[in-house]
């Protein structure tokens, strides 16, 4: 214990010797020692100098202080780490290893981040946190299974994994060791180890072992676990447990052996403690009616149960956990009478105790009390006899050598013996109970490995230390230096593996301690040897000790006693009571009671203690013969009277001790060691002192010294050139080799060699080296930022000086402004003054004449005015009284008119009141609709309209009007003036009497004409007048009306809005309860899917098992078999997916010869091409056939009308003719290149030769265009002339003329001079060929001009014709774009109606939104008519091509003509070809039922997608339906069940083979789905048939009806689906992470941290995934996406099977994420932005960014965003709970608590801030949840998407082999 106290100072003193004086300078911070804290925070405030007695320090509160150093006193403090490496997952990443460093590691994991595991080195230490945290979940135990263990956060589920890959990859046996004190949580972490391995490893059958493994645990703990003052689940014995596995890996079956059960507590329990569980529970569940015969009662009435003071644990209830333990019991196969059995005798243990036994009077005897009830229940429940068991508690049988004699006891004896009976019984139980534990995991298989978890007691030591701790902590001993030579060899071996020197490093070896407790005279033999002395006793034994090991050093002898004694273990000096060492060593039962026991009624009890002769209590043996290890005896011993054990306890315990040593050593271990962090049990509270003693005790120290001891930091090469390239020069960075960068480095910045080494993969330093490189990265930044700082600063100042300088200059140059404004102003009003003067003056001169002129102005209007106001008066009185007689004789003619008409009007009333009462009804019902009210508002307001329009079309009028009255008023009078001067000037001339006369007659004959005029423009002004008032009196009614209508449409909008709310509401509920069943019918069609999942996965494991019943023994699959290669390139089209010839030769032209020869397209499209010149063909067949019908009938006609026929029939007929001629000519090159494919292909010819089939190909393909396009027209035109010509042979010359001259002028399209000049050519050849022309003139210019002439004629007529057609089709096409713009005003006028309604903002919206959708329609138009257009000048561009080509060509034709006039025209070598008629296919394919094998072979179970990748997609599909097509047509019933059950299982059978292949899965996917769709299509219902052509209506199935057989693919589709999406994510699950979180796509980013001895686990030696970029995971979706698309897959399902796979990718990068605090960063959050970012592209680039997989990643996102905003304020945590909305609270919380900085700059997320966060969450309704299930799956959905493919055009290839087949 000195030793272990002082350790730690040695090493502060070994590596005072190595330690750098200058680190000890100002603000360097250190450890001092503390009798509360054990360690306290300090810091430097002078610099120290060696040999100082001083070091000024600072405490955290500021508080000075100074630290003596002394060479015997203190030696210099521990210094501490960076803040960057506070936190650390695993201890030895820590620059500086110490005890202080490693305690505050853990206290700021466990109290700030809530982190219970550590790693240190290969030792996972658990802190037990008194809670249950929500991190053991099957969903954690996925994230960490196939992970390494240094790339998740520690866990205990990381060690369990690192135990089944080693023992999977090296085959060699693991265990894991638990450890530590009672209540530190070692129970818990074993079972949790065993659920791993139960997960991980479940049984490849059904007998469920690992379900039984983890049973057993609820068994254990409640018989052999106890509430202790220190834990309320202490296991109070030892249990290694063996999980063995098959060559598979797979649990077949397990073992258990138990160590030193602790018998005492069965009959004493100390203060505040409990017995076992099982007898607690017992009592708790007493009042069940099958335990009333065990007279069970409260736990508080039984003394065995009650001396504990309290029998209830906090938040356990025991009556719950008794029903898990029953439970527990049936799964493992104990039946109803054994577990009754075993609770009897738990009762009879209660019972026993209470036992009262009674002294006599002289003290040395005792009795039982007559009628004790307690022993009667005893006896009746172990079915003994009563009178025995009395008899035999209170005496016993001593044996000599020559009698036998009974002896009575004393009361104290007898209570000894009865305690005595009462553990052997509980013993013999317990021991029972473990072997058939044993025998129901036992397994008949083999096993192969197996994996060990060691569930053992830590080092104890208490106030009073008795037998029990002597031998836990001998355990102790024992597994401490097995765990040494364990991590000095793993040091060793790494060092050697870097061939790094190595030197030996003294670590503590506590041998002799063991030799103290186990060698020859040591503890245990001294014990045993006192035990066999007849009358030993403990002093004795005592005494002894003190003889013979007092000169050990790890044996003491205390001061003031004489009956203990002190061992000094490796964790600390325990003194050891002597009393009741010999007892309990002996363990006696007396022979007499077992006797009874022996001869029970139940034959449990007797089996019990048949074997007692050989052993003190059964071992816990298992059934497999290799591990079984007895913890008792394995040889039996002679009986002994009245002595029945010979083998002592302690000789038992040392054995198995040592089998369990050797069963170790042959593993390879894996530590677990669990700290209790406080005493009181208190969540997440770390006392430093405690957890001291503790990692003392455990040996996590003694790891941390052998590794400061050497090389604790290690590095690899790039991880440490991209952490301290800063410190690098720009030269070294141009080095290629990083390892020669590295040693450039540190030889330059690390003086002393020794303080690292250089290794084959690795950087080894020495401790505290790291902190100082990382002093210099510090220094390196914080240089940088002062330079970037003073930068930025300058920067500041000069901008601050510019915009100084700046405004001065403004100012400078607005005062100037200013004074020479002043200035320019003064000039101005000075100005301004004269001028105001000389106006003034001007202005009063003026007033002053004009004063003047106004007098005289207005005596001479006054005086005219009164002379012109005389002579109106007269016209007014005459006026008035006409005015007078007009309204008397009107009103006498209206009175009587008034009277008619209000008789009429009566009688018209009374008629139409009863016509109104009738139509009042039908009015109503009409007014109150809305639409009724709008058109009556619009008639009404149009009205309005109109009658406004009229008035003011009559006041134009009558201003017009009064204008021209005016005017010729004025007229009259110039005219009157100018002839009275004129009669003036007559008077004055003449006194002729006549002309006077004449000229006033003349006169008055004006002034009539004028009285006219002025009485026609009253009767007009009147009149008009009269209207005006009507008009306006009809208006006022209108507005009236109008205002009325307006408020009753206001009354009718109110109803109508009320209405629509209530509308809304009604289909928000409606919505709402559509929801509610959308959902309950997603969750019920998940819940179908996951039955139908379970059922694929039963029907796999029943042909598995089938498999091997019948086929035992592994198999492989044949690797040997390849796929089948297509034998033709001829594929299946059909004519709608074919183009046209020319774009056919564009692509050839566009593609390249080779390219085009890879694509048959092509040659399809020149079939199609021929197609459509059969069927033009025939057409134009028909048409002359009614035509000559036509003429046959109506005889012979007028010359005029036939001519015209005539002509059309030659033409139609020529045109017939050259078709046909040209089809045959295409059907030739056809056959032709047909002939040259098949023979090249079937003699496996090279690429060359294909290619000159190709070319020939390409060659007849242009030949064949350019005389279809070039020479069409011409010989249609020239032979048209010849036939015309033969009719017109009698017409003369002047008639030709005549007739066409006219033609010629007055046509009013322009010739088509090209046109013209062939029909001239074409008339020059012909001439000499025709017989018939002997009329025309010698040189033949006459006929040549008719001919010409008519011909031009005849096409312009053709040409007007089809341009008048086509005038009337533009009529008639703009008439229907006027009613669509009539439907669009009115549309219109709705909107503007509806937009009206609407609120201002909701009108901008909706304008918005239109207005949008308007521009979107007219971008698409637009759009289309470009493609139109470009396609266009395509085809113009390549007929161009064709006429350049074809120049040349006639120009040589014409010279070889000219040179060769009489040569003989050349024949014809093409073939001639006689055409056959093609047959009408129904769509069907006929084939034999014996060929059914034969074609589920080729279509299904040897097809290989490759093999119709070029064909139609889902091709089989088709086959198979168009072969069902046939069964249903002949009506053939068996042959369709048949077929389609053979299809079914052939492609299950297929799916099953290659159910690891993406490509066969989506291939039958696709396929399997076409079927059902063609199934339903083709069913004849209905609801399939909307988008059906009438063909494919035709070929539905007419007899039996298959929607049993489409459920049946249905569910076929989902089980191929799920398994794709399993082969999908098995495929992706290693890119994810890789890709994700690690790989730097931005690079430089990401910084790096030592990661300490897991970053060199020895998972990672060797192997480990390759590191995956996101490239190659978006590659890899790009290839699942093109493997879908080629083979047919509906987009739907795809977009169903990308959003599942972004799930995947969701769930395993956000729970990596919250299980690696290496990664929560924010250079992580970056890059993790980057590449979300990424992949939303690609979505968006395979248009599937509707799919639903951008929100399945919306998790990820916003934990990236998370890592990335500032976590500092109050602001900031609302902002961060409004951000991630979908992240749970637990989510958030562990992402801040896993927040890592990688830079000194940054900031660590503070304790308050992360509960200010969950204080604002504590109202979410979140599910508690910390992961993603990864194993979660969308219900599919397969859409119905019908097919418009014709199945009579299908062509089936020739590779397929179906030749047996045939088409129907």
């Amino acid at each position: 214990m000195k030793r272990q106290q002082k350790e730690p100072n040695t090493i502060a003193k070994k590596q005072e010797e190595k330690i750098d004086y200058e680190v000890y300078c100002q603000y360097t911070r250190v450890w001092i020692p503390d009798p509360e804290d054990v360690w306290r925070a300090a810091e430097i405030i002078k610099d120290y100098t060696e040999g100082e007695p001083i070091l000024y320090l600072k405490l955290e509160d500021e508080t000075p202080l100074e630290y003596r150093i002394g060479p015997k006193d203190n030696a210099l403090p521990f210094l501490r780490n960076p803040d960057i490496l506070v936190g650390e997952n695993d201890l030895t990443a820590l620059s500086y290893l110490h005890e202080p460093a490693v305690l505050h590691n853990l206290k700021v994991r466990f109290t700030e981040s809530n982190h219970i595991y550590t790693y240190c080195g290969i030792v996972l230490v658990a802190i037990n946190p008194y809670e249950q945290l929500q991190i053991y979940g099957e969903e954690v135990i996925n994230a960490y299974s196939g992970q390494n263990m240094g790339d998740m956060d520690p866990h205990i589920f990381a060690v369990a994994e690192e135990a089944y890959k080693q023992m999977a990859r090296d085959e060699r046996n693991q265990s894991i060791i638990v450890s530590g004190e009672s209540g530190a949580g070692k129970t818990v972490s074993a079972k949790y180890a065993m659920r791993f391995f139960a997960t991980v490893g479940g049984s490849a059958n059904d007998t469920n072992v690992e379900e039984k493994v983890l049973a057993s645990s609820p068994i254990m703990e409640a018989i052999g676990n106890a509430k202790t003052t220190r834990n309320d689940n202490s296991s109070r014995f030892g249990k290694y447990i063996q999980i063995g596995f098959d060559r598979s890996y797979h649990i077949i079956g397990a073992n258990m052996r138990t160590y030193l059960l602790e018998k005492s507590r069965v009959v004493f329990q100390a203060e505040d403690e409990r017995n076992y569980h099982i007898f607690y529970q017992l009592c708790a569940s007493a009042s069940l009616p099958e335990f009333k015969d065990l007279a069970l009662t409260s736990a508080e009435d039984f003394i065995f149960t009650s001396q504990g003071e309290n029998i209830f644990i906090e938040g356990v209830n025991d009556a719950e956990d008794f029903e898990k333990t029953r439970e527990a019991f049936t799964l493992l196969g104990v039946n109803d009478s054994n577990q009754s059995s075993i609770f009897r005798i738990i009762a009879s243990i209660l019972h026993l105790g209470n036992v009262e036994i009674c002294s006599e009077r002289d003290g040395d005897s005792c009795h039982i009390l007559k009628n004790d009830p307690h022993l009667a229940h005893f006896c009746q429940l172990l079915g003994v006899e009563l009178e025995q068991m009395e008899h035999w508690l209170c005496h016993r049988k001593l044996v000599t050598t020559s009698e036998t004699y009974v002896k009575n006891m004393s009361r104290k004896q007898a209570a000894n013996a009865r305690d005595a009976l009462a553990k052997h019984i509980y013993a013999h139980m317990f021991d029972w109970i473990v072997e058939y534990v044993n025998k129901s995991l036992h397994t008949s298989s083999k096993q192969h490995s197996f994996i060990g978890v060691l569930d053992i007691y830590g080092f104890e030591t208490f106030e009073i230390n008795s037998f029990e701790q002597f031998c836990i902590n001998y355990a102790n001993e024992k597994l401490q230096q097995q765990f040494n030579q364990h991590v000095f060899k793993l040091e060793q071996e790494e060092y050697m593996k870097e061939q790094i020197p190595w030197t030996l490093i003294d670590f503590y070896d506590n041998q002799p301690c063991i030799d103290v407790i186990e060698a020859k005279l040591g503890i245990l033999d001294l014990l045993d040897e006192e035990c066999k002395v007849p009358k030993g006793t403990d002093q004795n034994w005592c005494q002894k000790l003190y003889d013979r090991l007092s000169s050990s050093v790890h044996f003491q002898k205390p001061r003031m006693s004489n009956t203990s004694f002190i061992v000094i273990h490796f964790a600390d000096k325990v003194e050891y009571q002597c009393d009741g060492f010999l007892e309990k060593n002996r363990d006696t039962v007396y022979e007499e009671q077992i006797n009874i026991l022996k001869a029970s009624k139940f034959q449990l009890m007797a089996d019990l203690f048949q074997d007692t002769n050989k052993d003190s209590s059964i071992s816990t043996s298992s059934s497999s013969k290799s591990s079984r290890v007895n913890v008792r005896a394995s040889k039996p011993t002679p009986k002994v009277p009245n002595k029945e054990h010979r083998k002592t306890v302690g000789h038992q315990f040392r054995s198995s001790l040592q089998l369990l040593m050797e069963t170790l050593n042959a593993t390879t271990p894996h530590y677990v060691r669990c700290i209790k962090p406080n005493d009181e049990k208190e969540a997440f509270s770390f006392e430093s002192r405690r957890a001291v003693q503790q990692l003392r005790a455990c040996g996590v120290l003694e790891t941390i010294r052998i590794s400061a001891a050497g090389y604790p930091s290690r590095w690899t090469y790039p991880d440490f050139f991209n952490r301290y390239r800063v410190l690098m020069k720009k030269s070294d960075m141009t080095v290629g080799d990083k390892k020669l960068v590295c040693r450039n480095l540190l030889e330059t910045l690390v003086k002393d060699p020794d303080k690292f080494q250089f290794g084959k993969t690795k950087i080894f330093f020495r401790a505290g080296q790291v902190a100082y490189l990382e002093k210099l990265r510090a220094d390196k930044f914080r240089s940088a930022c002062i330079k970037i700082q003073k930068t930025v600063r300058g920067w500041l100042q000069r901008v601050r000086y510019q915009k100084i300088r700046k405004s001065a200059i403004n100012l400078q140059r607005y005062g100037r402004g200013y004074m020479a404004r002043r200035y320019a102003e003064q000039l101005r009003l000075t100005r301004a003054a004269l001028i105001f003067q000389k106006q003034y003056r001007m202005v009063r001169e003026r007033r002053d004449y004009l004063r003047v002129r106004q007098a005289v102005v207005t005596i001479q209007a006054f005086t005219r005015g009164m002379l012109t106001r005389r002579i109106f008066q007269e016209f007014l009185l005459h006026h008035k009284a006409m005015i007078i007689q007009k309204h008397v004789r009107g009103w006498l003619t209206r009175r009587k008119f008034r009277r008619a008409r209000n008789a009429a009007i009566t009688i018209q009333c009374a008629y139409r009141r009863m016509r109104a009462k009738l139509e009042l009804k039908q009015l109503k019902i009409e007014a109150r609709s809305a639409q009724h009210l709008k058109k009556l508002n619009t008639g009404m307001e149009n009205k309005i309209v109109q009658l406004q329009r009229k008035m003011d079309d009559q006041t134009n009028d009558l201003k017009t009007q009064n204008e021209q009255l005016v005017v010729a008023k004025a007229s009259l009078g110039s005219e009157v003036n100018k002839l009275q001067k004129e009669l003036e000037m007559m008077r004055s001339r003449q006194g002729d009497g006549s002309q006077l006369t004449s000229l006033q007659d003349e006169l008055e004959k004006l002034r009539a004409e004028l009285q006219e005029a002025h009485t026609h423009m009253k009767k007009l002004e009147e009149k008009h007048s009269n209207e005006k008032m009507g008009l306006e009196q009809r208006v006022e009614e209108l507005e009236r009306e109008n205002s009325m209508l307006k408020s009753e449409k206001e009354e009718m909008n109110r109803r109508i809005l009320h209405h629509s709310k209530s509308t809304e509401d009604q289909e928000s509920s409606a919505s709402q309860s559509v929801g509610r069943v959308q959902a309950e019918l997603d969750e019920e069609r998940q819940r179908y899917q996951n039955l139908l999942r379970e059922f694929s996965r039963l029907e796999q494991r029943y042909d598995n098992l089938q498999e091997a019943k019948f086929q035992p023994g592994h198999k492989r699959n044949n690797s040997t078999q390849s796929s089948l290669e297509s034998d033709s390139n001829y594929p299946s089209i059909s004519t709608s997916e074919l183009g046209d010839t020319d774009d056919a030769i564009q692509l050839v032209e566009e593609m390249g010869v080779e390219k085009a020869a890879m694509d048959i397209g092509v040659f399809m499209k020149l079939q199609k091409r021929v197609r459509e010149l059969e069927q033009e063909r025939k057409r134009l067949q028909v048409n002359l056939e009614k035509m000559e019908d036509q003429v046959n009938c109506k005889g012979i006609e007028p010359k005029t009308t036939s001519e015209q026929e005539s002509e059309d029939l030659a033409y139609n007929s020529l045109k017939r003719q050259e078709l046909e001629s040209e089809n045959k000519k295409l059907k030739n090159d056809l056959n032709e290149l047909r002939k040259a494919i098949a023979d090249r292909a079937s003699q496996n010819s090279s690429s060359n030769e294909l290619q000159d089939g190709y070319n020939l190909l390409l060659g007849q393909l242009k030949a064949a265009n350019e005389e279809l396009e070039v020479r069409k027209e011409e010989v249609l035109i020239l032979r048209t002339q010849i036939v015309s010509a033969a009719h017109q042979k009698e017409e003369t010359t002047n008639q030709i003329e005549t007739n066409n001259v006219p033609e010629w002028t007055n046509s009013k399209k322009p010739i088509d001079k090209e046109e013209a000049v062939r029909a001239y050519h074409g008339l020059c050849e012909s001439k000499n060929k025709a017989s018939d022309w002997g009329y025309l003139n010698e040189d033949g210019e006459l006929g040549l001009a008719y001919q010409g002439l008519k011909q031009v004629a005849r096409l312009l007529e053709a040409q007007l014709q089809s341009q008048a057609r086509k005038h009337e089709d533009e009529l008639a096409a703009f008439n229907t774009q006027i009613e669509l713009l009539k439907d669009d005003i009115e549309k219109k006028q709705e909107m503007l109606n509806h937009t009206m309604s609407l609120s201002p903002e909701a009108q901008v919206e909706y304008s918005v939104q239109q207005e949008i959708t308007r521009l979107t329609n007219d971008n698409l138009d637009l759009k289309e008519l470009v493609e139109k257009l470009e396609k266009n000048e395509r085809k113009l561009k390549k007929q161009l091509r064709i006429y350049m080509k074809k120049v040349p060509d006639m120009e040589v034709s014409l010279t070889a003509a000219s040179s060769q006039p009489t040569k003989a025209k050349p024949q014809l070598t093409r073939q001639v070809t006689v055409q056959r008629r093609e047959k009408d296919f129904e769509g069907m394919l006929e084939y034999y039922k014996e060929d059914e094998a034969l074609l589920v072979k080729t279509l299904i179970t040897d097809m290989k997608p490759n093999a119709v990748s070029a064909t139609v997609p889902c091709l089989p599909a088709y086959i198979l339906f168009m072969c069902i097509r046939h069964a249903d047509y002949i009506n053939d019933d068996q042959k369709v069940h048949s077929l389609l059950t053979s299809t079914i299982n052939a492609i299950k059978k297929v799916l099953k083979k290659n159910n690891n292949d993406f490509e066969m899965t989506s291939f039958w996917l696709a396929n399997t789905s076409r079927l059902l769709h063609c199934l339903k299509q083709y069913s004849g219902d209905e609801a399939f048939m909307t988008q059906n052509t009438a063909k494919q209506n035709e070929h539905c199935l007419k007899n039996f009806d298959l929607a049993e057989y489409r459920q049946v693919l249905s569910d076929l589709s989902i089980q191929i689906y799920q398994q794709l999406i399993k082969v999908a994510e098995h495929m992706m699950q290693p890119m994810i992470v890789s890709a994700m979180l690690e790989s730097e796509s931005i690079p430089s980013l990401a910084g790096v941290k030592p990661m300490g001895y897991r970053n060199r686990s020895s998972s990672m030696d060797g192997e480990g995934p390759g590191s995956y970029t996101l490239e190659a995971l978006i590659r890899q979706l790009g290839q699942f996406h093109s493997v879908m698309g080629e083979h047919g897959l509906d987009p739907e399902i795809a977009g169903q099977v990308i959003r599942q796979l972004f799930y995947s990718i969701n769930a395993l990068t956000l729970n990596n994420l919250l299980l690696r605090k290496d990664v929560c960063s924010w250079s992580t959050g970056m890059q993790l932005r980057y590449n979300i970012s990424q992949m939303e592209e690609w979505l968006r680039g395979k248009n599937l960014h509707q799919s639903g997989a951008v929100v399945n990643i919306e998790p990820v996102i916003q934990a990236a965003q998370l890592l990335q905003v500032k976590k500092k304020t109050s602001q900031d945590a609302e902002a961060i709970c409004s951000l991630c909305t979908s992240l749970t609270m637990q989510q958030i919380v562990k992402i801040l608590n896993l927040y890592t900085p990688l830079n000194e700059f940054e900031e660590r997320v503070t304790v308050s801030f992360i509960r200010n966060i969950q204080n604002r969450l504590q109202d979410r309704n979140d599910v508690p949840m910390l992961l993603v299930d990864t194993k979660h799956t969308f219900p599919v959905l397969f859409p119905y998407t019908p097919s418009a493919l014709s199945l009579e055009t299908l062509h089936i290839p020739a590779n397929l082999s179906l030749d047996f087949l045939t088409r129907v």
